[in-house]
């Protein structure tokens, strides 16, 4: 109550003393120093208290309906606020121009994004509704029509400092002689919150994307494990099945690739619970197999391999490898009387890294057919380990056979000595 009382009568002491010297100018202009300003000039100076103080009144009493309190702070015509901001400069900047932008009656918008200000006036409410006052009502032709706001971005270690200022668009006399009726601490209290709000959407947002990620994340692993598990079956199928033909056509040789099987096994099934491996991994599970192969083909089965060792730790999917030298040889090698090779080569580029199963077989079109779900099981264990940018692509290979590529993803860091 006190700040009220002391700023009505501050204002009207200011008026007050404005009147004076207006009274001795017009004492001056129009009846001599020596005699008093007239009647007339004391209506006008009446007229101009009566309205000074309903204007501190209205001040008064508009401050009190906003804020539900009265103090120096709330009852000043300029009003300041300083926000922390969890952002960096650029997007707090970003943010707070649209802020500002989102002000009802905002206009006139200056923003320097390299000195991190914004500038603004926000038009006061128009009791007039756009028409032009009375030529006689002089309070209100002279009233300030806006109010300016200046924002600035200070910036910090991973957070920012916002200063707003709001104040009426006129000069030092608006503090003595006009009163604003609480607009600025309105534009301040709702520039805060939308400030606020926009940082807590924001968060929201983050918060739920990175809740997003993690339930991907989770299903992209349930996936690549799901169909992991296909792949295993499908090699042991193939193992046991030549296993039981040579039991029948050579139990000695027979028995041979059981050993080596178990052996195999017994080195693999550790690994097999993991669905991402690497080439140098994949590369001697895949030699092992081979080798289960040879007893059954014989010298119709060559292999020849050419892989880095710096390319011995390229991650890929568990089994991937095995896959294509499981399908060329079963499509390619196997039904050629002759037999053929089978070429692994693994090169590295800036960027990635191509591993190639080669063979010189029956290629396509003469070879057995097949349901292609082995190569769209890879195609998806691929993309969901490696990323989208991995792949497979199967081309003829000349003069005969088929070459299949697989394209790894790699930082140039991990391949730039494996040239």
């Amino acid at each position: 109550m006190f700040a009220s009382v002391s700023l009505i009568f501050r204002h009207l002491l200011a008026w007050a003393a404005a009147l004076v010297v207006a009274g001795m100018v017009w004492s001056g202009i129009f009846s001599g120093m020596e005699d008093g300003p007239g009647w007339v000039f004391g209506l006008l100076a009446m007229f101009l208290m009566l309205s000074a103080l309903g204007s501190a009144i209205t001040h008064v009493r508009r401050v009190w309906l906003i804020t539900g309190k009265l103090d120096g702070s709330t009852l000043s015509n300029r009003q300041r606020r300083q926000i922390e901001l969890p952002l960096d400069a650029g997007p707090a900047f970003l943010l707070l121009e649209r802020a500002i932008a989102e002000l009802p009656r905002v206009e006139d918008i200056e923003s320097s994004a390299g000195s991190l200000q914004v500038r603004a006036y926000v038009r006061r409410v128009d009791p007039w509704n756009g028409r032009q006052p009375s030529r006689w009502n002089l309070p209100a032709r002279l009233a300030i029509k806006r109010n300016s706001v200046l924002a600035t971005v200070t910036p910090g270690q991973g957070t920012s400092t916002v200063t707003l200022l709001f104040e009426p668009d006129a000069g030092w006399w608006a503090d003595l002689l006009a009163l604003d009726e609480g607009s600025n601490f309105e534009n301040a209290e709702a520039l805060t919150r939308a400030v606020s709000g926009r940082v807590a959407d924001q968060r929201r947002d983050e918060q739920a994307a990175a809740e997003q990620t993690h339930v991907e994340k989770e299903l992209s692993v349930a996936r690549l494990n799901l169909l992991h598990a296909q792949v295993e079956p499908h090699f042991l199928y193939n193992s046991l099945a030549n296993a039981q033909v040579l039991t029948r056509t050579d139990p000695a040789r027979a028995d041979q690739m059981i050993g080596h099987l178990i052996q195999y096994l017994r080195s693999s099934l550790p690994s097999m619970e993991e669905s991402v491996s690497t080439l140098g991994v994949e590369l001697e599970r895949t030699r092992a197999y081979l080798e289960i192969l040879r007893i059954r083909m014989g010298a119709r089965l060559g292999v020849e391999v050419q892989v880095p060792d710096a390319l011995q730790g390229v991650r890929l999917p568990a089994m991937a490898l095995q896959t294509l030298v499981e399908n060329a040889i079963k499509h390619g090698l196997e039904p050629k009387p002759g037999g053929g090779t089978i070429w692994i080569i693994a090169r590295a580029f800036d960027d990635h890294v191509t591993v190639t199963v080669a063979d010189d077989g029956l290629g396509f079109g003469h070879g057995t057919s097949g349901t292609g779900i082995g190569l769209k099981n890879l195609r998806e264990r691929l993309r969901l380990t490696c990323g989208e940018q991995a792949g497979v692509a199967i081309v003829t290979n000349f003069p005969s056979g088929v070459a299949a590529t697989m394209t790894l993803p790699q930082a140039p860091k991990d391949t730039a000595h494996a040239a």
